[in-house]
């Protein structure tokens, strides 16, 4: 015969034993959720992959923002510090035959301001042109070392230096003078020289569009010819094929 308190402690301990499978049964269901969750979400592809990706998308657009900021401003504070200048010579860079006519009308202007040619067009019709303006032989120099627009500034340098110049007027056409600006900030920065930016309008576009790839890659080359002497001409002809 069992007595009350021992039917009542056997029930109690049944119910003990019942709650204690009962919380076995729900961690390890839970832990099985858990473990299933986390294997979908590793398993998932290109996920990780995907986040990287537009991480340095976003990078990239911040980048090209500041550049182009960075760029806008230089170009602001050059023509603010232009004003002041009084050059007494003026560089011309070659590449288009408007250039020397410009070059031949602003020397008659200017009188007393010698006129560089870099790599114009050919001594013939650059002769021509000055002698129909009427300007003397003395007054404007013909030179052809440089074969793109950041050599136009590395050959002159040393002699405008030599000479004891300071100060220049910059003279191409107005597409073109902004990857000039950033080129002779640089190299003629490099000696001291300040320059004033004359631009040539023009009606017609380029042949090839002016971009901002070709001003930071001329920026680089210029940096580099100041910093070993070489002007990286290599990077120009591989961009151009």
């Amino acid at each position: 015969m069992y007595t009350k308190k021992a039917i009542t402690r056997a029930l109690r301990e049944k119910g003990k034993r019942k709650a204690r499978l009962s919380g076995q049964s729900s961690g390890q269901s839970s832990s099985q959720l858990r473990s299933r969750t986390s294997s979908r979400t590793k398993g998932e592809p290109g996920s990780g992959r995907t986040g990287r990706l537009s991480g340095s998308l976003l990078a990239l657009m911040w980048t090209s923002v500041l550049g182009v900021s960075a760029i806008a401003l230089f170009c602001a504070y050059s023509r603010y510090q232009q004003q002041f200048l009084t050059p007494s010579v003026a560089l011309v860079l070659g590449g288009a035959p408007e250039r020397e006519r410009f070059a031949a009308q602003f020397a008659k202007a200017h009188p007393a301001v010698e006129i560089w040619i870099s790599s114009g067009s050919n001594p013939e019709y650059a002769q021509w042109v000055f002698d129909e303006a009427e300007i003397p032989s003395e007054q404007w120099h013909l030179d052809y070392q440089a074969v793109d627009t950041v050599t136009n500034f590395t050959t002159l340098v040393d002699e405008l230096e030599a000479q004891n110049i300071h100060e220049v007027y910059l003279i191409t056409s107005d597409y073109h003078m902004r990857r000039a600006s950033i080129v002779a900030q640089i190299v003629l920065g490099s000696r001291s020289i300040a320059f004033k930016s004359i631009e040539i309008p023009t009606e017609r576009p380029p042949q090839r569009p002016e971009t901002i790839v070709r001003d930071v890659r001329d920026g680089a080359r210029s940096l580099l010819w100041v910093a070993t002497g070489k002007t990286g001409s290599q990077w120009r002809e591989s961009a151009e094929r």
